[in-house]
């Protein structure tokens, strides 16, 4: 066999992705009409300043993966991100979504999650180092 390796450039990543999703449905149909669907939602200040926001994509079977999370310092500790999180749940349920997931660090959200119905299905120890992040799940609907 003959191949050589390089980094991937331009559309590359895409087309890998595309793949493995053409893969995936051949094993297991999707459920939602658009197999990727962001569900980006944020927050702004009178001056239109982005405050807090959270980054999240519906994927193939009707599951959400929060990537991102977050509340400007100035603004937290006053249930904006309580606020995001139900936005972004609620906006899911509606949409067919039943299962939530996403990870977080021992140093960021772990017991805000917690807070709010989520469950830690796995951890992973040492990363980084002398920390652990967590993997989350929450179902919105059964």
């Amino acid at each position: 066999m003959d191949y050589t390796i390089d980094n991937c450039k331009g559309n590359d990543g895409d087309y890998i992705c595309d793949r493995l999703v053409e893969y995936n449905l051949s094993r297991v149909p999707a459920t939602q009409e658009i197999h990727f669907e962001n569900i980006n939602k944020k927050f702004l200040n009178a001056n239109g300043e982005i405050i807090a926001g959270c980054v999240a994509r519906m994927y193939c079977w009707n599951v959400l993966y929060i990537d991102i999370l977050w509340v400007n310092k100035n603004y937290r500790h006053n249930g904006l991100g309580s606020k995001l999180l139900d936005y972004v749940e609620d906006t899911a349920k509606a949409k067919g979504c039943y299962l939530i997931h996403l990870d977080t660090f021992d140093f960021q959200a772990k017991d805000f999650y917690l807070k709010h119905g989520y469950e830690i299905f796995g951890t992973l120890k040492d990363c980084p180092k002398d920390h652990c992040r967590y993997y989350l799940q929450k179902r919105i609907q059964y």
